[in-house]
């Protein structure tokens, strides 16, 4: 299994962005999706995670009503889109998927079995 983050950047306080993250390896849509961050001297967070359907999401407190998670299951992605930045939304964001598949929506880290290697996200002035 190979996921692919792409789309990090560094963007002003206000601005929005949209990260990407490609999957191969593995029945795509049979499994649920994740975003995870880490900044700087901070334990891995979970972000946001998606259903194998789409239908089901989870966003955890810190950006609800900010970020919307997304996936297109032809093109094997999934897509997490960030408005509102703030400074505290710095740090490399991860993309995570399941060992097996499913119809349940994960939420903590645990639940997940395969990671990307990341795409850096900087929200500064």
């Amino acid at each position: 299994v190979q996921l692919v983050e792409s789309g990090g950047g560094s963007v002003q306080p206000g601005g929005s962005l949209k990260v990407s993250c490609t999957a191969s390896g593995l029945r795509f849509d049979e499994h649920a999706m994740g975003w995870f961050r880490q900044s700087s001297g901070n334990e891995r967070e979970g972000v946001s995670s998606i259903s194998y359907t789409g239908d089901s999401v989870y966003y955890a407190d810190s950006v609800k009503g900010r970020f919307t998670i997304s996936r297109d299951n032809a093109k094997n992605t999934v897509y997490l889109e960030m408005n509102s930045l703030k400074p505290e939304d710095t740090g490399m964001y991860y993309c995570a998927t399941v060992f097996e598949g499913g119809a349940y929506l994960p939420t903590t880290e645990a639940d997940f079995g395969y990671w990307g290697q990341g795409t850096r996200v900087t929200v500064s002035s």
